[in-house]
């Protein structure tokens, strides 16, 4: 193999990069850096739930999406222990990172930026999509701005305490409505499947509830065949899914998956019929009860700033896009991905400001907000 050795010349933040070869270990002090071109070793699958818990950032997660084929691998090794691992593909130049949804520190970024530009002489920007970052100054010149947002409960002890922590109207609603619909239904009965468990039979129907509340509200459903076995396929393997069942028939679930003790959210709907049971709501209470009784640590929402999952105790994370290039040069020759980014972040920035609740509550803040969404 071919050996490319870098001068040592990065800022002190930076772990500085002494050498480079494909599959093999370059040392710099304590820290050690592998890449691995067009593969993805054995031993990653395991890496990536331990250090990230994050769905979003699993080996399967890359599978189900088809984004893990020719896909290389990036391992940042402290003495024998693994703090970082990154897939990538390249491709035209450009360095995509597949992790997503994780929270990524500034010396990652620049020691990644420094490995890359350093072994890939042909690449010139190197992008992270949705990535929980504090970057203030790296040694490349950089464009940053918030894409989504994620919305995280930190889960509590006991399923008490979190009923104890909630708003009084809160509260009083879960029980009210507990109350109101198991005696309207004596058949209501709430489970959760894991995995396997899980039938296929139930994710659909919940994707079915999904997608007769988007018709309703004139809204055009993203739950097509493809993402719906792309799904199915996913809980196979982290699946969670709490389902609502009357009189044996589904009216209400939400598809979810866990990875370690992490749980996101994927899908959550209920049949029209019960609107006045609040029975999505209630859905959401007691596999968020489930999750604590089983010790997970955080309950991800996920995105979209909609108002119960704030009243759920969800705490809002910014999730940005980051692209990092190579020098100056290279980022004015990058002109239509430097435009195209300006554009995303001013037009992100402007719809969070017209989202705000002091501007949807007015006639020109929800035409605004339309046409920000049609744009």
């Amino acid at each position: 193999m071919k050996s490319t050795t870098i001068a040592a010349s990065s800022p002190k933040i930076c772990p500085p990069i002494i050498g480079y070869e494909t599959g093999r270990s370059v040392e710099s002090e304590e820290i050690s850096i592998s890449l691995y071109e067009n593969e993805v070793p054995a031993f990653v699958e395991a890496e990536l739930e331990r250090l990230y818990e994050n769905i979003f950032s699993s080996l399967e997660k890359f599978r189900v999406e088809g984004t893990a084929t020719n896909a290389s691998t990036y391992v940042v090794r402290k003495g024998a222990e693994v703090i970082t691992v990154f897939l990538f593909r390249r491709e035209n130049g450009k360095v995509e990172v597949l992790n997503q949804a994780i929270k990524i520190e500034e010396v990652e970024v620049c020691r990644f930026a420094d490995a890359i530009f350093s072994a890939f002489k042909s690449v010139t920007v190197i992008t992270f999509h949705a990535v929980q970052t504090t970057i203030r100054k790296l040694p490349f010149p950089y464009q940053r701005f918030n894409c989504l947002e994620d919305i995280v409960l930190t889960l509590p002890n006991t399923s008490q305490q979190y009923l104890a922590s909630l708003g009084k109207n809160m509260r009083r609603n879960i029980k009210r409505y507990m109350s109101k619909l198991t005696q309207s239904f004596p058949s209501f009965c709430y489970e959760v499947y894991e995995k396997e468990e899980a039938s296929e039979q139930h994710i659909r129907d919940i994707i079915r509830l999904s997608s007769a509340r988007m018709a309703v509200k004139k809204k055009v459903t993203l739950h097509n065949e493809e993402k719906t076995e792309r799904l199915i396929r996913l809980v196979r393997r982290y699946g969670f899914v709490g389902v609502v069942t009357i009189d044996g028939r589904v009216c209400a679930g939400l598809i979810g998956s866990h990875c370690g003790a992490n749980y996101a959210s994927h899908v959550v709907a209920h049949a029209s019929e019960y609107d006045d049971y609040m029975v999505g709501m209630l859905c959401y209470y007691l596999t968020i009860c489930e999750c604590i009784d089983r010790d997970f640590k955080e309950f991800h929402f996920l995105w979209g700033r909609s108002e119960y999952k704030y009243k759920l105790l969800g705490v809002q994370r910014d999730l940005d896009h980051l692209a990092v290039y190579r020098s100056r040069a290279q980022f004015l020759l990058n002109g239509d991905m430097v435009l195209k980014n300006a554009f995303k972040g001013y037009g992100r920035q402007a719809k969070r400001w017209l989202l705000d609740p002091k501007r949807t509550d007015s006639l020109i803040g929800r035409v605004a907000i339309r046409i920000a969404d049609s744009m």
